[in-house]
């Protein structure tokens, strides 16, 4: 070797093959005194770690013979160095660790250089091992690099499938195994959330979920079906404040939130949820962003959303009714009074302040208060519904025909009373 960066003798090269075996398995042996995780590995991950090294030394050989570095071949020559190992291995030990273990096997050639190189070309040698070390770690980027991409595109293409599964409603099992194969842990409460997409690469959009999630330290599963983003939270003590910073994440319109459910085998209620008010949102344009299903309901209802009607008929138009029928009566009339109590109280014959009463009753009964307007508005349309789906009457109890004679006797007593009342 005549200068840095020159050609080395024959004589060196030879030596450097002869040393390949005993280079690695010197290698190997550091590595198992100063890497505790390399000690913890399966024998067969420890073994292709040893072919890798055996290829890096034969690399060396072939990468000083083409001028260490001054021909194009130089990518190909290093990047065989991993295509000794199984693909798995990537996936075993990190890209930190693999730098570590460059390091290790650079040193211990660095330390036999006086042994290899022939008198006079060490310090070339030595140079030519340095530069040869960098070749190798940009080779073991471009490797870590490429499988990310590949898990990457995998990962995505197995969300798209969890979130078409949960919007199709799919039975649990199915569910259960893509996400088992995502990794998915089901910290609940899990909600769904969906909003329009804001268009792009589907790789770009979902980075940008994640990257949000990480940050606020929630669960997420996304995907984007057509021009909607679809998106799948755990772990969010509140579904609708997460959804607020992962606002950004969407395009402009609407964002809709489903129910929290215990885990991703119930999500399929919240994303039906979510999806119905999506629909429905357009018709409530001051609507608060992102909002709550349940707050559409109206709108859903108004649109054809079959839950939203039953909630309506059994959750409020019912429980007024099961209330007394004076609720019914004073809501009527609140509304025919065009939302001016006294007047509501005149048409009743009743004092304002019992109007007042019942009004506060209907808010505990039902959730919504008269007196707010968009309320008011869900209560309208829960008494249309209620009117027009009537609500099946209660079946009478049937008696027990294990009673006793005097307590059934106790029992007919009691109603006598009742009806000469």
């Amino acid at each position: 070797m005549s200068e840095p960066g020159g050609t080395e003798t024959s004589a060196t090269l030879r030596r450097i093959e002869r040393a390949a075996g005993s280079l690695a398995t010197a290698s190997v042996a550091r590595m198992d005194e100063s890497l505790l995780w390399f000690r913890e590995l399966p024998a067969d991950q420890r073994s292709w770690v040893m072919v890798v090294a055996q290829a890096g030394v034969r690399s060396l050989v072939q990468w000083l013979r083409q001028g260490g570095g001054a021909t194009d071949r130089t990518q190909e020559v290093s990047d065989e160095v991993f295509a000794t190992a199984p693909q798995a291995l990537a996936r075993s030990i990190s890209l930190q660790q693999t730098v570590a273990l460059i390091k290790v096997t650079i040193e211990v050639v660095e330390e036999q250089v006086s042994e290899l190189a022939v008198p006079g070309e060490e310090q070339s040698l030595r140079e030519a091992v340095l530069r040869f070390s960098r070749e190798i770690a940009f080779a073991a980027a471009r490797v870590y690099a490429r499988a990310a991409e590949t898990r990457g595109s995998w990962d995505a293409r197995l969300q798209a499938l969890l979130v078409d599964a949960l919007l199709r409603g799919d039975s649990p099992d199915v569910l259960a195994s893509r996400a088992a194969a995502l990794g998915w842990s089901d910290a609940p409460p899990v909600a769904v959330a969906v909003g329009r997409s804001p268009g792009g690469e589907v790789a770009a959009v979902l980075h940008t979920v994640y990257r949000q999630a990480r940050r606020i330290g929630v669960e997420v599963i996304g995907g984007v079906h057509g021009d909607r983003l679809v998106i799948v939270l755990g772990g969010a003590a509140d579904p609708l404040a997460a959804t607020e910073k992962l606002r950004s994440a969407f395009g402009d319109g609407p964002v809709v939130v489903g129910p929290a459910v215990p885990s991703l085998d119930e999500a399929t209620e919240s994303a039906r949820a979510a999806l119905a008010g999506f629909r429905a949102a357009p018709a409530w344009p001051t609507a608060p962003c992102p909002v709550a299903a349940g707050e559409l309901l109206p709108e859903r209802a108004l649109a054809g959303d079959a839950e939203a009607r039953r909630r309506l008929r059994h959750d409020v138009y019912a429980a007024l009714a099961r209330a007394g029928g004076e609720l019914l009566e004073t809501l009527d009339a609140f509304f025919a009074a065009g939302g001016t109590l006294e007047s509501a109280a005149r048409a009743l014959f009743v004092h304002p302040n019992t109007v007042r009463y019942r009004l506060k009753r209907i808010s505990e009964v039902t959730g919504f208060s008269p007196l707010s307007p968009r309320d008011a508005f869900a209560l309208q349309i829960a008494l249309t519904v209620g009117r027009l789906d009537p609500v099946a009457p209660a079946v009478a109890p049937v008696p027990n025909q294990t009673a006793s004679p005097a307590s059934r006797k106790a029992t007919q007593s009691g109603d006598d009373r009742r009806r000469s009342l």
